[in-house]
């Protein structure tokens, strides 16, 4: 199945992947910069929506600057800015969208983040604004196909410093040293190329409602630290405990991955040490 598919923040870490995968698929892609259209500006999204007239909608763009997002207050500006763009899209025509999703929507008290058991009680504004806008898309009563993919957490080139692994591995090729948290939490982490191929997957799917994105592997920071310090040869430089833990930070978030694998079909194509590679391949070209 494919078609006319308008990508939001196609030239975000997710979409600049998700792009020219989407026209490898043979979708006719349109990812318009936000200098060619504002979402947040009134009246921009029906604009754009009314003029390409979409059958398809990957709906990445979102406030996600490392260390503020989880609070920001436009987080509020990018639900109704959202629900502005479905609404356009549903009057337009499209058949299909998919909208990103965060595993911050979950109650993160429970062992393992199951799309159909886990109880949705976000501990903050960011993913208690993309709750808020999955629950509102979804009560809407008109016809389109609508999935939601919720992202874990994800890693790769071009990924933007302030996060935990470019951090990492731009301090250890400098020669400087690494100063980390303890490293105890685990995570699931996902390649950005694999993420944005679920993504994919998902948009060519008939699977409706909340899928996680995620690898299903959950492992202690220290794992992922270890391996890049590995693989740069510097582990001497690595301080944990340097940096204190964020208050109420969860010590596990697992994710469910039965959906994904299952009913959309999708497999990871990368394991930890080879997307670690391949990140810290592109971080030394940027020398």
């Amino acid at each position: 199945m494919t078609g006319r598919v308008l990508v939001t923040g196609g030239g975000g870490f997710i979409g600049r992947h998700a792009v020219p995968l989407l026209r490898t698929r043979g979708f006719e892609v349109h990812a318009p910069t936000h200098a060619e259209a504002d979402l947040l500006a009134p009246g921009v999204a029906a604009a754009l929506v009314a003029r390409l007239r979409p059958t398809h909608l990957l709906h990445l763009a979102w406030n996600a600057t490392p260390g503020r997002f989880w609070t920001a207050p436009d987080n509020l500006d990018w639900v109704a800015a959202s629900l502005a763009l479905h609404r356009a899209f549903v009057a337009a025509g499209g058949r299909r969208a998919v909208f990103a999703g965060t595993c911050a929507e979950y109650d993160w008290s429970g062992p393992l983040l199951d799309e159909g058991t886990t109880p949705c009680t976000p501990a903050t504004l960011y993913g208690t604004a993309k709750d808020a806008l999955r629950r509102l898309v979804q009560a809407s009563p008109e016809g389109v196909s609508l999935a939601w993919g919720r992202v874990f957490f994800l890693y790769g080139p071009q990924e933007a410093p302030g996060r935990l692994v470019p951090d990492v591995v731009s301090a250890l090729l400098a020669g400087q040293e690494a100063r980390c948290g303890s490293g105890l939490v685990q995570r699931d982490f996902m390649h950005v190329a694999d993420v944005a191929g679920a993504l994919v997957a998902l948009v060519e799917s008939d699977v409706t409602g909340p899928v996680n994105i995620a690898s299903g592997d959950c492992v202690p920071l220290r794992q992922v630290i270890d391996e890049v310090a590995r693989q740069i040869g510097r582990p001497e430089l690595l301080r944990y405990g340097a940096r204190p833990s964020p208050a109420g930070e969860p010590a596990r978030l697992a994710a469910a991955t039965r959906r994904l694998r299952e009913q959309v079909g999708f497999t990871p194509r990368f394991g930890l040490a080879e997307g670690l590679a391949e990140t810290i391949a592109w971080w030394r070209g940027q020398g």
